[in-house]
C-alpha cells in the first residue's frame, strides 16, 4: 500500500472487533510517530498507551460519553510537552509549532494504522482536566491534545464527501487567480479527480461485499 492509497483508505472507525492488538503492532505505530517532523526537531510529544480496561472505560466516559471507545483494544493519548515545544520559540512554540507537530504525529499514526489493516478514530472532545488526572500529567507541562482509540475494524464506512480541489486551492494569494485559469494544473486536477473517483468506487464495492458476507 503506497502513501496515497493509505490516505484514501483511512476512515474514522468507531466499531471494533473483540480482538487485541499485539505489542509488535503497537511498536510499529509508535515507530511511525517517532519520525514525525517538528519545528527545530524539538519532538514535543508524549504518548500514553492505555490498555487497562478500566482506564479505557473512564476515558470514554469523560469524552462526552462516547461509549463506542470502550470497544477499542487500546487508546493512544497524544500529549503536547509544552516545555519541549517552547524551547527558544516561546509562546508561539507552544501555541503553533507544538500543535502542528502533534497534528502531524497523529496523521502519521493514522496512516500506519490504516496500512496495517487496523482502524482508529481521532478524538478531540474530552474533559482535559480529568484526562490529566487519569494519566498523571496534571503536575507536568504535558497537555493531552487528542485520543486515538485503535482496534480491528468491525465495520468500515464509505468515503465521506470532500470539497473540490479548486474550492480550497488558491494561486499566489487568497481568492486570487482561480485554478480554472491555470492551464497546466487543470488537466492534472481533472485526471486526479477521475482516478480518485474510480478508487473510491472500488472501495464502496469492497465495503458492500464485506457487509453482504457478514450478513
Amino acid at each position: 500500500m503506497d502513501v496515497l492509497e493509505a490516505i484514501l483508505r483511512r476512515r474514522s472507525i468507531r466499531r471494533f472487533k473483540e480482538r487485541n492488538i499485539k505489542k509488535e503492532e503497537v511498536a510499529e505505530i509508535l515507530k511511525a510517530a517517532r519520525w514525525t517532523p517538528s519545528a527545530g526537531n524539538r519532538q514535543p510529544w508524549e504518548i500514553i498507551v492505555v490498555r487497562d480496561r478500566d482506564l479505557i472505560e473512564e476515558l470514554a466516559e469523560i469524552s462526552l460519553e462516547q461509549d463506542w471507545m470502550k470497544s477499542a483494544s487500546l487508546i493512544f493519548v497524544v500529549c503536547l510537552n509544552e516545555e519541549l515545544a517552547e524551547g527558544s520559540y516561546g509562546k508561539r512554540g507552544v501555541e503553533v509549532y507544538g500543535m502542528q507537530a502533534t497534528g502531524a504525529l497523529i496523521e502519521n499514526m493514522l496512516l500506519r494504522i490504516t496500512e496495517m489493516g487496523l482502524g482508529a478514530c481521532w478524538v478531540g472532545s474530552f474533559d482535559e482536566d480529568r484526562v490529566e488526572d487519569l494519566i498523571k500529567t496534571h503536575e507536568e507541562k504535558v497537555r493531552p491534545v487528542a485520543m486515538i482509540p485503535v482496534g480491528y475494524p468491525k465495520k468500515t464506512p464509505g468515503p465521506p464527501p470532500r470539497r473540490e480541489i479548486n474550492a480550497f486551492s488558491h494561486v499566489d494569494e487568497y481568492k486570487g487567480k482561480n485554478l480554472r485559469n491555470w492551464r497546466g494544473l487543470v488537466k492534472c486536477v481533472k485526471k486526479a479527480k477521475l482516478e480518485t473517483k474510480r478508487f473510491m468506487n472500488s472501495l464502496r464495492e469492497d465495503s458492500e461485499n464485506n457487509s453482504n458476507n457478514q450478513e
